[in-house]
């Protein structure tokens, strides 16, 4: 099963060089486990385009979807055998970059 695991912070590249480290040290934990899928940071959410393409023509509008103080400035996909243990390396995430997270299987 699969779960992305959602950086939420207030602020754009926020992590320190220690932090940093951490999260370099905790993806490379990831990947010798085998939880490893994918992971990244995001820029900042000024610089996203949201696109409805509902109607007869596909409308683009600057700015995020959603103005909020907290976003999505990075992410995990890993592989989990369950949600006990995705939610135990969610946990290391967040203590690793020191930030909250959120956990969400796909479907």
């Amino acid at each position: 099963m699969q779960y992305l695991v959602s950086v939420i912070d207030d602020r754009t590249a926020s992590a320190t060089e220690e932090e940093m480290t951490a999260i370099h040290s905790f993806n490379d934990r990831l990947q010798a486990a085998g939880n490893w899928v994918f992971a990244g940071g995001l820029a900042a959410p000024d610089t996203a385009t949201v696109i409805d393409n509902r109607g007869e023509q596909a409308l683009f509008t600057d700015g995020p979807f959603l103005e909020s103080k907290e976003f999505l400035a990075g992410f995990w996909v890993i592989e989990a055998p369950d949600l006990d243990v995705a939610l135990a390396l969610a946990a290391e995430g967040s203590k690793h970059c020191n930030r909250r997270v959120e956990v969400r299987p796909f479907l």
